[in-house]
């Protein structure tokens, strides 16, 4: 039977577009988690600016959260605008686990201008970790019952959001309800990893980031503010 799983939702404070900067900023996080696998929001790398350069898997500037996950033992899930190799783009999570960078998941419910740039990816996705199945999603994706539910399909034990959820009380009400409503309705634990300070386009994110319990029920929560790590074990 699988053992505990510590995991640590991260809220870097963000340069924009400056990839070397944040990526180091990445770095100290996961260093300071504490956790077997650390999440990143939505375009954490970046900010959320639509003119961000797509990058490869194999982007130097990456190495330093790479070391910092091979120095741990952590895995680090970060979202990116992904080169892919027929000449397309996407969002993707990429997997850093120390050894080697692999896309994981692609972003199936683009939002906004993001149509314009990306294409949607195909699959429901399943992060396997030490026996342990995590449900993947980006931002708008949990926004859509029916990707909780084509995911909770693959048999998962966690449901997780990388996400990016601007500062007004509709957006805050968005970023509690989303992933605690898949939670309640699957039987999982619910993760969200959220944005916190400029972002970007964003003058300003909301943080947040938490866990709820299968069932739905919060029990571990970050503020709003930039650099906060919140970590629970599952």
């Amino acid at each position: 039977m699988p053992g505990p799983l510590t995991v640590a939702l991260a809220q870097p404070a963000c340069i924009d577009l400056d990839i070397a900067a944040n990526a180091a900023e990445h770095a100290r996080l996961v260093r300071a988690a504490g956790a077997r696998l650390v999440v990143f929001p939505e375009l954490s790398l970046t900010g959320y600016d639509l003119k961000a350069p797509a990058i490869t898997v194999d982007d130097e500037r990456l190495a330093p959260i790479s070391e910092a996950c091979r120095e741990t033992g952590s895995v680090a899930l970060v979202c990116v605008a992904l080169a892919e190799a027929d000449g397309t783009e996407s969002l993707a999570l990429l997997a850093l686990d120390g050894a080697e960078v692999s896309a994981v998941y692609r972003k199936m419910h683009l939002h906004g201008l993001e149509v314009e740039r990306f294409t949607p990816g195909g699959e429901y996705t399943v992060l396997e970790l030490d026996g342990r199945r995590i449900g993947l999603a980006i931002c708008a994706d949990v926004s859509f019952p029916e990707h909780a539910a084509a995911t909770a399909a693959l048999g998962i034990e966690a449901y997780l959001g990388s996400t990016l959820y601007g500062d007004n009380e509709v957006a805050i009400e968005r970023r509690d309800s989303h992933v605690s409503s898949a939670a309640a309705a699957h039987e999982v634990w619910g993760l969200l990893a959220n944005g916190a300070g400029p972002s970007g386009e964003f003058a300003n994110t909301c943080g947040g980031s938490g866990f709820w319990s299968p069932g739905g029920t919060l029990v571990a929560q970050a503020g709003r503010e930039t650099g906060a790590v919140v970590r629970y074990t599952i």
